[in-house]
């Protein structure tokens, strides 16, 4: 007993001799503390602008939020993510049942199918629904679809995969023997799906459902092509005209996008109930359902992915076969589209190496050094993802104006800028993740040979989490490429991308120009889609 308390005693002591270094070496690294502080200021600036400004606007602030020009968007915005969110998580999680735990067949097929609508712009998807039907559409018998019905349509069959994806990593990591318990007591297949595995996915489903709601509310696109008044696109109408208006309602929108995050990050504690899969998940034979449930998934993926890829091909060969309306043929439509995909790659490029570079030091200051202010500045980074990228881009650019450099509104700058700070935080988690797993006998082999911080940073840490940096990179890159309301407010003067292009010529009924720009971001963003989220997936069926 008394060598016990003697070798714990001994213990205690390394433990605290090896835990005041760190401590002193976090005083002497004012540098990362002063990096961990300015990113976090940058990040922060646009929401703390937006209430600055509102406090400065006093009374007509209150007027603006509690006017009936405010309540009529704000009640469409909640319904719409309210019934969008609801829909997405009978989607998602029936779909993620019948992948990954039923013997439905090409099980491995549609496991890389059915979250490929990810690919997809809300606002592309809408242009395709909005001009397919009705008169002058394609299927003229059928209605065109507007309104709460066409972005309701829109935003579910995009939307989905954000809860299908967590609800399928959780059916995958489910204990087997809790089922087996249950089917050992008696009960059916679907009193051990409701008892059981519902219960155990709760976590999942709610993390994915909060992240639909998220993204309803900063939805722009969509709910602009089918002319649906929200809180996105007030803002969007007012942000020239009055500028009060559209300050409060960014502010209003912020507030309910931060509520909404700080949920999702609470519920995504519960993704896990920390237990080990022993042996392979229970796989529940569908029998004479077989058919039915291929057919549920022939259906999803066809209203979700070939109607609206049919139409985009179906626009693109009528205006090659139509030199009248204008359209030179394939050779010039597909020139037409080289200095739009030029801006489109140049942005996205330059966002996601700023943004890595912008947000690396923050994971590594928090994860290696233990820099307090570093968590701070990640809580930051990670808010502003929950911001709308409308209300990003509008503080941007009324700070910019209101300042001494007006010149640099609607610059590249500025337009990179806001899109770092709106994505930042997708760097700064796969940063965070890659600085997980670095096992600590590095820094102890590094130690022993005498180099110093920066020396193992350089040799050491980071050629280790470069693919980790680089996948988050390319996320940012993906976001970028996809993104419309901020480069619609932030572009410079002629600066067109692929989802302007997209937006501009649906706009003005150029059907054809939509088609041919809308299958070249479906592709580009497939191909990153594919790297950098689905192969892992598809390699664990």
């Amino acid at each position: 007993m008394g060598d016990w308390l003697g070798r714990r005693n001994s213990l205690t002591k390394v433990a605290l001799r090896t835990h005041k270094p760190k401590a002193a070496s976090r005083r002497r690294k004012p540098g990362w503390l002063l990096i961990a502080a300015v990113v976090g200021l940058v990040f922060a600036a646009p929401t703390a602008y937006l209430v600055v400004r509102s406090f400065q606007l006093g009374a007509d602030f209150q007027s603006v939020v509690f006017s009936a020009r405010t309540v009529g968007p704000l009640t469409r915005s909640v319904s719409l993510a309210v019934a969008v969110t609801a829909g997405c998580v009978v989607v998602g999680t029936g779909l993620a049942w019948l992948v990954q735990r039923t013997n439905i067949p090409g099980r491995r097929w549609w496991a890389i199918v059915v979250p490929l609508p990810l690919v997809i712009p809300s606002f592309v998807f809408a242009a395709a629904i909005r001009h397919a039907f009705g008169p002058g559409g394609l299927v003229s018998a059928i209605p065109r679809f507007g309104g709460f019905a066409g972005a309701f349509l829109t935003l579910v069959a995009l939307s989905y995969p954000y809860v299908y994806l967590p609800v399928s990593s959780r059916l995958r990591r489910i204990p087997p023997s809790l089922e087996e318990g249950a089917r050992m007591l008696g009960s059916s297949s679907w009193r051990t799906f409701r008892t059981v595995v519902l219960p155990q996915s709760r976590g999942a489903i709610a993390a994915g459902g909060l992240l639909v709601f998220l993204y309803v509310l900063s939805d722009f696109g969509a709910v602009s092509i089918m002319r649906y008044d929200t809180l996105t696109r007030a803002i969007y109408s007012a942000r020239l005209a009055d500028q009060p208006t559209a300050v409060s309602l960014g502010l209003m929108l912020a507030l309910l996008a931060v509520a909404v995050g700080v949920a999702e990050r609470w519920f995504r504690t519960d993704l896990d109930d920390g237990r080990t899969l022993v042996g392979e998940p229970r796989i529940y034979s569908l029998g004479r359902a077989a058919p039915v449930g291929v057919l549920v998934l022939v259906a999803v993926a066809a209203v979700a992915l070939v109607a609206p890829v049919a139409v985009f091909l179906f626009w693109w060969i009528g205006g090659v076969s139509t030199p009248a309306a204008g359209y030179g043929g394939v050779v010039n439509m597909l020139g037409g589209l080289g200095r739009p995909a030029f801006n489109t790659a140049v942005a996205g490029v330059i966002a996601a190496v700023v943004a890595a570079v912008a947000v690396f030091p923050v994971a590594y200051a928090k994860r290696r050094l233990g820099v307090r202010i570093a968590e701070l500045s990640s809580a930051v980074v990670v808010g502003s993802f929950a911001l709308p990228g409308l209300v990003v881009a509008l503080a941007i650019g009324f700070w910019v104006i209101q300042a001494p450099w007006t010149w640099l509104y609607q610059s590249f700058p500025v337009l990179i800028l806001g899109y770092v700070v709106h994505f930042g935080a997708q760097s700064l988690r796969s940063s965070q993740a890659a600085l997980d797993v670095l096992s600590p006998r590095y820094d102890e082999v590094a130690q022993t040979l005498g180099a110093d911080q920066r020396r193992r940073l350089a040799t050491i840490d980071l050629p280790l989490v470069l693919p980790g940096v680089g996948a988050g990179a390319g996320l940012v890159m993906l976001s970028v490429m996809k993104e419309l309301p901020a480069t619609l407010l932030l572009a410079p003067i002629g600066f067109e991308t692929l989802a302007t292009r997209i937006w501009n010529a649906s706009e003005n009924g150029f059907l054809a120009d939509v088609g041919v720009t809308s299958l070249a971001l479906i592709v580009v963003s497939a191909l990153l889609t594919w790297t950098l989220v689905l192969r892992s997936t598809a390699t664990e069926q």
